[in-house]
C-alpha cells in the first residue's frame, strides 16, 4: 500500500527531529563550560538532514544521498516525486558550529591564555531556544500527518464494508 510509505516519511522526521532536540538540549546545556575533554571550550553542535531513499530505489555502488537542495525538491513536479519515490529524512551527520568562541578578559580565569583571555562557548541560548521552537513544530507537524494517514487508512478500510 502506497499510504505506508508516507507513514515511514513522517516517522523518520519525527525521530530526526527528536535527534536535533537532544542535541539542541545538549548545546544548552554546555553553554557555560570551558573545558571539554579535547581540552578546548564545547563547541555547538548541528544537525545535518539528507534525503532517505527507499532501499528499491537505491542502485549498487550509488551514495543514497541525494545531493539536491530542499528547494529544488519543492520545485519538483508531483509525477517526478512520485517516480523517485522519496523515502524519508535521515540524519547525515552532525557537525561542530565552526563560528567563533567568544574571549572573555579575566586574567584570574584557571582557563585564561597568557593575555588573560579565556574562551567562552559559541552557544547563544535566544538562538537555541528558536532551533528547540521549530523542532518541537516540525515534530508535531509530523504526528498530525502521522495521524491523519492512519486516520485515512482506517476510513478506506470501511469502504467496503
Amino acid at each position: 500500500m502506497a499510504f505506508l510509505s508516507y507513514l515511514d516519511v513522517s516517522v523518520s522526521a519525527m525521530s530526526a527531529q527528536r535527534l536535533r532536540g537532544e542535541i539542541i538540549q545538549q548545546n544548552v546545556a554546555f553553554a557555560d563550560v570551558t573545558r571539554t575533554e579535547n581540552g578546548g571550550p564545547y563547541r555547538r553542535q548541528m544537525v545535518v538532514f539528507g534525503e532517505k531513499r527507499p532501499f528499491k530505489n537505491m542502485r549498487p555502488g550509488r551514495n543514497p544521498v541525494v545531493s539536491r537542495d530542499f528547494g529544488s525538491i519543492l520545485e519538483m513536479t508531483l509525477a517526478e516525486r512520485r517516480q523517485r519515490k522519496m523515502g524519508g529524512v535521515q540524519v547525515l551527520q552532525i557537525v561542530e558550529d565552526q563560528t567563533p568562541l567568544r574571549p572573555v578578559f579575566d586574567p584570574t580565569h584557571p582557563d585564561a591564555d597568557e593575555e588573560g583571555f579565556y574562551y567562552l562557548p559559541n552557544v547563544d541560548v535566544p538562538t537555541e531556544q528558536i532551533d528547540m521552537l521549530a523542532a518541537t513544530r516540525a515534530y508535531e507537524a509530523n504526528v498530525e500527518i502521522f495521524n491523519e494517514m492512519k486516520n485515512m487508512a482506517a476510513k478506506a478500510l470501511t469502504i467496503g464494508r
